[in-house]
């Protein structure tokens, strides 16, 4: 009799906790929508209208709202200074911590304050980071025009290619490789993004850039496949399966130096299109936005609409994109300076 009674103590006791914890969550989720309904979320998009990042930013702000409790309307902003490292900085110091504001960061902006800490004031270990919609594999083409049609070729002439600022991979990429290897890239900023870049390799202007093989196929699809342009060399995390015969750039490392050097300098590819909120968040707010973000990479709408567009969706997970940015701001200090002297 006593264990009988003992036995449905117990189980009332597990149902009061778990009628607890549901409570708590629903009010948690009421108390979330009370503070988004009828409010304006802004989305910081870091880089100019036109672009990657800002086509990337606008598709996922026009279904993530739906996921925020309280269904708040999202209002793009466009801060495209300095690579990214305006917009993080923003984020970080300046954009009100209540979860009002989150944005989407070009890829190297997280490295920026591991390379350069006195112009990239901010910490990417205390960011919120909400996930990435996709990873992305870097490719340097040229023009059917030019005289460098190889990778062969890079080391023996000159390829004119394409910036579009300090932080991005248009920049990096063709700078590293010249100090690491001894490309012959010649290296062209001003441009506002990789499309001002696309019309001037049809114009003749350039005659390459180095960029997402995504965002070269969103933009200007059908350019490789049609052979008009040459793909001289890709690097990320693993080589892209659309890029078969295309030489993979950790096959021009010498030695383990080398081979480190590369991991951090392609990074950027593996955190893809990063979005984060400014640290400090009430945890619920965060757990609201990245449940949010989590939907979204779910919602058919939206992969009806990414797919449209010519987007790849390969989310990346909150955790998974902590874990890898912590990870990169450990990478050892001599790999980092080692990086830092070949992109200046």
């Amino acid at each position: 009799m006593a264990g009988c009674f003992r036995k449905a103590a117990g189980a009332a006791l597990i149902s009061m906790i778990v009628a607890t914890g549901a409570s708590s969550a629903a009010q948690a989720q009421q108390s979330e929508a009370a503070f988004y309904a009828s409010r304006n979320v802004i989305l910081v998009i870091a880089a100019a209208a036109g672009g990657g990042y800002d086509r990337w930013g606008r598709v996922v702000g026009r279904h993530i709202g739906k996921h925020i409790p309280g269904n708040p309307s999202v209002v793009p902003q466009n801060m495209p200074a300095g690579g990214g490292i305006a917009a993080a900085g923003h984020l970080y110091a300046v954009a009100p911590k209540d979860g009002s504001t989150f944005g989407i960061l070009t890829r190297d902006a997280p490295l920026a304050p591991v390379m350069a800490p006195a112009l990239a004031r901010f910490d990417p270990e205390k960011m919120n980071w909400l996930g990435s919609p996709t990873t992305e594999t870097s490719v340097c083409i040229s023009n059917k025009k030019a005289q460098v049609t190889s990778l062969k070729d890079l080391f023996q002439k000159e390829l004119i290619v394409g910036d579009t600022g300090a932080g991005t991979g248009t920049h990096v990429y063709p700078r590293a490789l010249n100090g690491l290897f001894g490309t012959k890239f010649k290296v062209i900023a001003g441009f506002q993004n990789s499309v001002d870049v696309f019309l001037a390799m049809e114009r003749g202007e350039v005659d390459g850039i180095c960029e997402s093989y995504d965002s070269i196929n969103e933009k200007q699809p059908g350019w490789l496949q049609s052979r008009y342009f040459n793909a001289l060399v890709q690097g990320g995390a693993a080589p892209h399966p659309d890029l078969a015969g295309v030489p993979f750039v950790n096959e021009l490392a010498r030695n383990d130096k080398e081979r480190a050097v590369l991991r951090f300098l392609y990074a950027g590819q593996g955190i893809g299109r990063p979005f984060v909120a400014p640290p400090g968040l009430p945890p619920a707010r965060l757990k609201a936005l990245r449940d949010a973000f989590a939907a979204t990479m779910q919602d058919p709408e939206f992969l009806d609409e990414a797919r449209k567009l010519r987007f790849r969706v390969e989310p990346v997970s909150a955790e998974k994109l902590t874990s890898l940015i912590d990870e990169l701001v450990e990478t050892p200090r001599d790999v980092v300076d080692s990086v830092a002297q070949y992109i200046k």
